[in-house]
């Protein structure tokens, strides 16, 4: 075959040609580019850990001041319900006063009212033992036609009501 032939009078130029290609492209590739392009990658690497790092602490600051807020709300909802109980207690404490002085007003209005009805109680059963024995002495005289004096018909109605 003659392109095996043509093959050994070729190599040495072809082998030739390709340490020469080989050697541009290392060179050129290898020992221009390829350097920059790391320093590119180490230095986006560097850029990165940087942002990263900056992001840990904005994010560590945004949570302490996050806890101080809630602190502080804490506290201030703490003052605030501690004035709440104030309020209600002095509030309840001035109730409690005036229903005293209510309850003193009410129970001196019930003795009078209770002493009235006790006088009004009184005054009409004196009145039903006059009307009684004045009734009664009236009875005795058209039923048996003898007078009975008014004293006596009073203390026989007496007797009778409170037994």
């Amino acid at each position: 075959m003659p392109q095996i032939a043509q093959l050994s009078e070729t190599f040495a130029s072809q082998v030739f040609w390709m340490l020469v290609f080989f050697g541009l492209v290392f060179f050129v590739i290898g020992r221009g580019m390829v350097p920059k392009v790391m320093a590119t990658v180490e230095a986006r690497d560097t850029q990165i850990a940087g942002d990263l790092a900056a992001a840990d602490a904005a994010r560590k600051a945004a949570d302490a001041q996050e806890e101080a807020w809630r602190v502080q709300a804490n506290t201030q909802r703490a003052e605030a319900q501690a004035l709440i109980a104030k309020a209600k207690a002095d509030a309840a404490k001035v109730t409690e006063t005036r229903l005293a002085q209510v309850n003193v007003t009410l129970d001196a209005q019930l003795a009078a009212a209770e002493t009235r009805i006790a006088q009004a109680r009184q005054g009409a059963l004196g009145e039903i033992e006059a009307v009684a024995g004045e009734a009664a002495s009236d009875i005795v005289a058209r039923l048996a036609g003898i007078t009975v004096d008014a004293q006596v018909a009073g203390a026989a109605v007496k007797e009778a009501l409170h037994g």
